[in-house]
């Protein structure tokens, strides 16, 4: 697999040419070194990568052992937005490609606060320090506005590469980085991700895979990066080593769901740079490292498994979630609650949602906020401040035809162009649910508590309190302890058509809150006739696929190294080993896992 190397752009390149590196908000242009340290808006750079990506693949891209390429390295890991000139003069193209004139611009931002009203597109400047913050439609356009331009630079190189070379083009990103996700890989032929968790956290895991399985639908994904034994960098402690049997279930996981291929960073221990500290398959002077020994059950469990996911695909989920890349960048710009001893943030709101629904054992998929729904039973949409004309059309006909959406929290609440509704609290979604939010308001410290299923949690973050409007609308859970609000709604559920849609306003806390979810995740599935839940102890996985020839292979193994069990409905039979397993509990240890026709 060949990197083109435009993360690292060689010294005479950027020494003596500021207008060529990254400025940060604050002015500051990054000198060479450290990597990433190149505007990617600069028409010189971008001569400049286009002629060595074009060098390298007229050189290598007929080459036998060529497997794929891999554009720059982790894209928008390290930087965020840049501020060069270069960078501004695009700015001013895009908006102009997006707006047309500058007077649908100043509608569109409400720009006549405090005098921002533009008179032409190249007084818009970047959202850089100001006495106070920023227009909240301008910091969102110009974080949009950086995403779509990392993703023309890596669509420019794979057009180059193209025209020489016929092998499958990806690049490596992560959900961390300042990316658009589903943009990234629109124009890419397959999908690749770099993970490095910690054993604890073994939903992460689940999640890379479950989001890289959708980004090009299809194909297959690949780990580009994982470590053999821990984690580490001068900047930071190496964190604790792997337990035995954990680079295991991670592999397998990932094969299971999905995946084609684990590639670690990395071979060899680094003797200079910043990454001494990291672990590698083989030390520095050569002789296998403290993870060599776990590569090697990989490599075992790799042959062992190769013909069964050959001849097999991932089982088609029930239940998604949308991942919303806009929705990430408008909690960026305005993290509710900042300040107040509690944040908002789309990570801390989003993944819980995932985490239950794993752990609650259902088969799922995560889809793009564009991405294609229809084959959903139940689609859960948490934390999308915007909502666009076209998904809630798309969510009212497959509502009507008997689809279940879960819609919340906090989605709805701010228009496209990050400005507040002015018709309704959530705009168009509260006559899609049948409701009226009656207050919305930050609960931090006011001691509000919801009450559904049985269950009642404490409520943190912003709430809607919502009122009925429609006949077809009834309550399931009401505020309570509130200043305004005792009695109003913060779940409902509307018929519509053949299907539901349900609107949860609130975020619930702690371990109650956390009973009151999975009441309500249960509630939604079985509304959607979903049948893809499989009987499991925490911290063990069933990752369901289907044979080409239709049968049923799943893939069981525990994951947090405390081991496991799985209830079979019926009697199975070892993949591997064509042993008969029986119907009940089936025990795994620490790390373990099986392969079974069910």
């Amino acid at each position: 697999v060949l990197c083109t190397p435009t993360a690292t752009p060689p010294i005479w390149l950027t020494h003596d040419h500021p207008e060529r590196c990254y400025v940060t908000a604050d002015g500051y242009t990054m000198p060479h070194g450290g990597r990433q340290h190149a505007c990617y808006e600069n028409g010189e750079f971008r001569r400049y990568a286009a002629r060595i990506v074009e060098a390298m693949t007229r050189a290598l891209g007929q080459h036998p052992a060529l497997l794929a390429w891999q554009l720059d390295n982790e894209f928008k890991c390290h930087v965020t937005e840049d501020f060069n000139k270069s960078t501004v003069v695009r700015w001013h193209i895009w908006l102009q490609k997006r707006y047309g004139t500058i007077a649908v611009l100043n509608q569109a931002w409400g720009t006549d606060i405090w005098s921002e009203r533009y008179q032409r597109f190249q007084q818009i400047l970047p959202p850089g320090r100001t006495p106070f913050q920023q227009n909240t439609s301008l910091a969102t356009a110009y974080k949009l506005f950086s995403r779509e331009m990392i993703a023309e630079a890596a669509d420019e190189q794979a057009t180059i590469i193209r025209r020489y070379s016929s092998v499958p083009i990806t690049t490596n990103a992560t959900l961390t980085f300042a990316i658009s996700q589903e943009r990234m890989f629109q124009k890419l032929d397959f999908a690749a991700f770099d993970d490095y968790p910690g054993h604890a956290d073994w939903t992460r895991q689940v999640l890379n895979s479950d989001v890289y399985r959708n980004a090009v639908p299809g194909k297959p994904f690949w780990c580009m990066e994982t470590s053999v034994a821990f984690n580490g960098w001068v900047g930071c402690n190496p964190e604790a080593t792997h337990p035995p049997g954990f680079l295991v279930s991670e592999a397998v996981v990932i094969y299971a769901l999905g995946g084609e291929a684990i590639s670690y960073w990395l071979w060899r221990q680094q003797r200079s740079g910043v990454e001494q500290p990291h672990s590698a398959v083989l030390s520095s002077w050569g002789a296998p490292s403290l993870g060599y020994p776990e590569v090697l059950r990989v490599e075992q469990a790799r042959r062992e498994l190769e013909p069964l996911m050959l001849e097999s695909v991932p089982a088609p989920a029930e239940i998604g979630l949308t991942w919303s890349d806009r929705g990430r960048v408008m909690l960026q710009v305005e993290p509710l609650g900042a300040g107040n001893g509690v944040t908002v943030s789309y990570e801390q709101t989003w993944l819980p949602w995932h985490k239950l629904v794993v752990t609650e054992g259902y088969h799922r998929d995560v889809r793009f906020e564009g991405a294609d729904f229809s084959d959903l039973k139940l689609l859960i949409t948490p934390v999308m401040p915007a909502i666009s004309t076209d998904f809630l059309e798309h969510i009212r006909a497959w509502v009507e035809a008997g689809g279940v959406w879960l819609a919340g929290p906090l989605v709805g609440y701010r228009t496209e162009e990050h400005t507040v509704h002015l018709d309704a609290a959530l705009g168009a979604l509260e006559s899609l649910a049948g409701v009226i939010t009656v207050y919305a308001y930050p609960a931090n410290g006011s001691k509000v508590c919801g009450e559904a299923f049985g269950e009642s949690a404490d409520v943190a973050g912003w709430v809607h309190a919502l009122r009925p409007a429609d006949l077809d609308t009834r309550v399931l859970g009401t505020l309570r302890s509130g200043n305004h609000d005792t009695g109003l709604a913060f779940v409902t559920e509307r018929t519509l058509g053949r299907g539901r849609v349900v609107l949860f306003t609130a975020e619930t806390q702690g371990e109650s809150g956390v009973r009151l979810r999975t009441r309500l995740l249960h509630h939604c599935a079985e509304l959607a006739g979903v049948t893809s839940r499989f009987e499991v102890t925490s911290g063990t996985l069933v990752a369901p696929r289907v044979t080409h020839s239709g049968d049923a292979l799943w893939v069981v193994q525990n994951l947090d190294g405390r081991g496991g069990r799985v209830t079979l409905p019926r009697a199975a039979a070892d993949a591997v080993s064509g042993e008969t397993v029986p119907a009940g509990p089936l025990d795994l240890g620490a790390y373990a896992y099986r392969a079974l026709r069910v």
